[in-house]
């Protein structure tokens, strides 16, 4: 049996906001940009990467949600509680230069870390957490 990662969801609250960062901040590129019902899906991914996905989807992509379940997702989202990606990179510190002089919100500047990696951290535009790893050695 083979299994294999092909899509993971991050949950954004705009985004246009979010397509300027995944696409042009961090590179990615635009796979599919779908509207369903006032929503909308836009899958990004890595050139390197093509059967593997993100999808930059709505906080709560269920249009019978109550008005107290939006309201608590994009709490949630605001904090940066729902979900986070990490990403490998061959240069940690070049990425992190990069992303931050495109402006990106700063939660940790690289640091080796005694689990073997060197890393650092951002938020996206919606408050996710987005880490990059590099192995340490390389």
């Amino acid at each position: 049996m083979d299994i294999t990662l092909s899509d993971c969801f991050i949950a954004v609250d705009d985004h246009d906001r979010a397509l300027a960062f995944y696409r042009d901040v961090l590179g990615l590129e635009v796979r599919n940009d779908v509207g369903f019902e006032g929503m909308r899906w836009i899958t990004v991914g890595a050139p390197s990467q093509p059967d593997v996905n993100i999808v930059l989807e709505p906080p709560l992509a269920n249009p019978n949600a109550s008005p107290a379940d939006k309201k608590t997702m994009a709490e949630l989202l605001a904090k940066g509680l729902l979900r986070g990606v990490i990403f490998h990179t061959d240069d940690c510190d070049a990425t992190f230069e990069r992303i931050s002089a495109a402006g990106g919100e700063v939660l940790q500047e690289p640091i080796d870390q005694p689990y073997g990696v060197r890393d650092c951290a951002f938020r996206d535009p919606s408050g996710n957490m987005l880490r990059f790893s590099q192995p340490r050695g390389r």
